[in-house]
């Protein structure tokens, strides 16, 4: 293969790669805007769910205990998404747990933009 073939095979595959990243990066803008869809009961249960069943292991105060603090200032540089696949689908050689049987991707999306900003923890 000569190398003008090679360099043009990966212009396309890095064309194709690029165009990947920004639907996806459209796809997420559009889930994580669209958290309303959750009622307000919903909301306060999920709230519940995270200080109680989570705080189990991060600390009731989610300050951390057996597993890692879930305040803002430790979550700094980890994306919504990123929490919100390690809540569905929890972490592997952990005691985090998978809460995909018990939660919907938008349950746990929520969920992590409330930890990001702050807003489960109590004080």
């Amino acid at each position: 293969m000569s190398y003008l073939k090679i360099t043009l095979s990966c212009l396309v595959m890095a064309t194709h790669l690029l165009s990947l990243t920004f639907v996806t990066e459209v796809v997420a803008v559009n889930v994580i805007s669209s958290e309303d869809e959750l009622p307000q009961a919903r909301k306060d249960q999920l709230t519940h769910i995270v200080q109680q069943d989570c705080g189990s292991c991060h600390g009731m105060t989610l300050k951390g205990g057996l597993g890692p603090a879930l305040l803002p200032e430790n979550l700094e540089g980890k994306p919504v998404l990123f929490l919100q696949h390690t809540i569905l689908y929890g972490r592997t050689g952990t005691a985090m747990p998978p809460w995909k049987t018990l939660l919907t991707e938008q349950e746990a999306l929520w969920i992590s933009q409330q930890l990001k900003a702050g807003k489960i923890a109590k004080p």
